[in-house]
C-alpha cells in the first residue's frame, strides 16, 4: 500500500482517484499534481515506483497545497474565530443549527440530530383522580 505524505492510498485505484484520499486534494488538484510530476493518471497506485512516489510528494509540496493537519487546523481556527466574535454564523455553529439560512421549523434534521420528544411530566405527589 502506497503512503503519500502520511496517508495510505488504496492500491487498486487509479492514482488520480487515490490521491483524493488525501484531505485537501480533490479531482482538480490531483490532476495538477500528476501533471507536475509527469505521471500517467491511469496507472494504479500499487504500480508506482519509489521515484514516482517521491515525484508526487515533491509536486504536492512545491504546489504549496494546504493539506491534512494544516487544513484541518485552519478550518478549526476559522470556526473558533467566528464563535469568538459571536457573529451570526459562529452562534449557529455553537448551537448546532443550520448556518446558511436554511429553514429549521420542519427540516434541518441532519444538523439538529434526531427528534427529541418533549412530553408532559406527571407529578408523583398529585392525587390520583380523587377530587
Amino acid at each position: 500500500m502506497a503512503r503519500i505524505i502520511g496517508v495510505e492510498v488504496p492500491p487498486n485505484k487509479r492514482i488520480d482517484i487515490a490521491l483524493r484520499y488525501i484531505y485537501g486534494i480533490g479531482p482538480v488538484n490531483a490532476r495538477e499534481v500528476l501533471e507536475r510530476a509527469n505521471i500517467d493518471p491511469a496507472i494504479r497506485a500499487k504500480d508506482l515506483t519509489e521515484q514516482q512516489l517521491s515525484q508526487i510528494v515533491h509536486a504536492i509540496q512545491d504546489g504549496k497545497y494546504v493539506i491534512e493537519g494544516d487544513l484541518r487546523r485552519e478550518l478549526g481556527m476559522n470556526l473558533k474565530r467566528l464563535q469568538g466574535i459571536k457573529c451570526y454564523r459562529g452562534v449557529r455553529h455553537m448551537r448546532s443549527l443550520p448556518v446558511r439560512g436554511q429553514r429549521t421549523q420542519t427540516n434541518a434534521r441532519t444538523r439538529k440530530g434526531p427528534r427529541k420528544t418533549v412530553g408532559v411530566q406527571r407529578n408523583a405527589n398529585a392525587k390520583a383522580g380523587i377530587t
